[in-house]
């Protein structure tokens, strides 16, 4: 099933979705009216909040639409303030021309309606001038809001005039108007008018924080038509269609919804489609948890999942512990992208729950490692920025959240560029925490169906593991040895070296690590026998022509980071914990 259908399916399950024609908007300021078209007193403020954290109310109006180019275009019984008065805190926004587009459309449908609501608001527009907003003392803050209309007879009653039995007849006939063609829809297959420019999808920003990008679907050059088509007839979606697939998408894309996560620059939203209603929602439920979706981290689902990380993190099988996770339900992933006035669709995946469920928990067995990291269920968006420079969202590699999630949900080979990326960090900040080992970790066994120990092996005879380990033995040694006085240890100035071309400095650190036990054999005497004994038994396991070479795969790399991680925390780890065969210090 394409996106676009089973979006537009979708729709048919949101239990408070507008009908066909209308729209859910922010609507900040209710204007009440007499019968004769006066204002029945001061705007009613709708919005709920104090101070600047005052949020719209969220109503059902006649349906909004994109606004290109230069020609004002009004919405229908409702708008904001530079098109319903003529007045804006912007200059560029104030003035006769958006008034009177809103003026030109209503005196057009309305006039000669005997409907008391439409009257009355014809009345207003005829009479009103946007002095009046200044002259009646309006607030300030009202500019720029959404507003809509009601009698004041009818206020208290919450009926507004775009909800008036003649208001939606008319509106009807307004969508009604013009030379629409029509076609089989390619998303529903039946026959009905096209859709010449989908509704606007809200809630992803252009690059640089602009405005919304608000088109999967749409032509605007010659060079994306074809056969003498223009716009949507290019790729006929009925106006219905179209309607449903973006109301249900800019449902999913709200903050608060419970259907979608930031991975990356990419807004990853998801939804179940089953005829049990019930067990759709705990496939969503469970999902978001996983992917660690802010709605549900205090939720019983997020309970319910951390349960089953922890048993993965104990190597249990997934059999084991999922077998009430929900099966027969199809479920939909969908990442988009802002790409200028366009969306990017970096991710579709339409698949069972199950399947996409336990290779989710595939992945995080992958990523098992001892010692835990100390964020023990980091979302795939807290792994994302282990790849990019300081640590800062904007530098997380483009592309590389889509082409990640998919090969978890699909169970494919993960992007290489995961794994020169974050061989690159390392070489650069020389950071070998528990999340980077756990990634280069899952990686290798990934991709390379590569043995990789959870916690130390100390019978691996890995080339990259071992120097890995001798690594951080000699800087354990250093800082042991020199205490306080040591201002950068050999990670700060050699990691990158010592992890790519070994041979090249190697012995320098050997020779530095004689030194440094020789010190700890007068200061720390025990200390410094049991790790001259662990380097020895490093060297053991060694291969002698092979440890030394001259450059690391870049496999051998990602080992090399697990086996310095591995034998750091063994060093470091508490003393209670600990096997007396070293010395050991406070953890990290």
């Amino acid at each position: 099933m394409s996106a676009l259908s089973s979006l537009a399916r979708a729709y048919e399950r949101l239990p408070d979705a507008p009908p066909f024609g209308y729209s859910m908007e922010k609507i900040s300021f209710l204007i009440s009216l007499n019968a004769d078209g006066s204002p029945a007193g001061p705007p009613i403020d709708l919005r709920e909040g104090e101070g600047k954290k005052k949020t719209p109310r969220l109503m059902q109006v006649p349906a909004s639409f994109k606004r290109p180019g230069t020609t004002p275009r009004s919405f229908f019984l409702w708008d904001n303030t530079a098109f319903a008065f003529g007045v804006s805190a912007n200059e560029k926004k104030a003035g006769p021309a958006r008034l009177e587009a809103f003026r030109e459309l209503h005196r057009r449908k309305l006039t000669g309606t005997d409907d008391p609501g439409l009257k009355a608001l014809l009345r207003f527009i005829e009479s009103w001038s946007p002095d009046d907003f200044a002259r009646l003392g309006w607030p300030e803050e009202m500019k720029d809001q959404n507003i809509v209309f009601a009698l004041e007879s009818e206020r208290l009653r919450n009926i507004f005039i775009h909800d008036r039995p003649a208001a939606r007849a008319v509106w009807a006939r307004l969508r009604a108007e013009g030379d629409k063609s029509e076609a089989a829809c390619l998303v529903t297959g039946e026959r009905g008018p096209i859709a010449r420019l989908h509704p606007a999808i809200k809630g992803i920003r252009t690059p640089g924080g602009g405005k919304d990008a608000d088109s999967i679907v749409s032509f605007n050059l010659p060079a994306f038509e074809s056969y003498g088509h223009e716009q949507g007839d290019n790729a006929p979606v009925s106006e219905a269609a179209a309607f449903a697939y973006t109301t249900a998408l800019n449902r999913f894309l709200e903050r608060d919804s419970g259907h979608r996560v930031q991975i990356g620059d990419a807004s990853t939203v998801f939804w179940a489609d089953a005829s049990d209603a019930k067990a759709a929602e705990e496939a969503e439920g469970v999902f978001a948890a996983l992917l660690g979706a802010d709605a549900v981290d205090e939720s019983v689902q997020a309970k319910k999942v951390g349960a089953i990380l922890q048993a993965v993190r104990e190597g249990r099988p997934i059999a084991d512990f999922t077998p009430d996770l929900p099966r027969g339900v199809r479920f939909f992933v969908l990442g988009l992208a802002p790409n200028a006035a366009r969306l990017s669709v970096r991710l579709y995946l339409d698949d069972d729950f199950g399947a996409i469920a336990e290779r989710f928990l595939a992945h995080v067995a992958r990523m098992r490692i001892e010692p835990h990291p100390r964020d023990e269920r980091p979302s795939i968006w807290r792994l994302l920025i282990e790849t990019a420079a300081q640590r800062k969202s904007e530098n997380v590699p483009p592309n590389l959240a889509g082409e990640w999630l998919r090969a978890i949900l699909t169970g494919a080979s993960y992007p290489l560029t995961l794994l020169s990326t974050l061989l690159m960090r390392l070489r650069a900040d020389h950071d070998v925490n528990g999340l980077r080992a756990a990634v280069l970790k899952s990686v290798l066994i990934r991709n390379f169906a590569m043995e990789v120990p959870v916690s130390l092996d100390v019978e691996n005879r890995d080339s990259g593991y071992l120097l890995g380990r001798l690594f951080d033995a000699y800087e354990y040694a250093q800082t042991q040895a020199l205490g306080g006085a040591v201002k950068a240890t050999i990670r700060d100035q050699y990691y990158g070296t010592a992890s790519a071309t070994p041979r090249a400095v190697f012995p320098l650190l050997q020779r530095k690590a004689t030194h440094h036990l020789s010190r700890l054999r007068k200061d720390k005497p025990g200390l410094a026998v049991n790790l001259d004994r662990r380097i020895g038994e490093i060297f053991e396991l060694a291969d002698p022509e092979s440890l030394f070479v001259p450059t690391l795969s870049a496999q051998r790399q990602a080992l090399f980071a697990i086996g310095y991680y591995h034998q750091r925390n063994e060093f470091y780890r508490r003393k209670d914990e600990a096997r007396g065969e070293v010395e050991t210090a406070p953890q990290e």
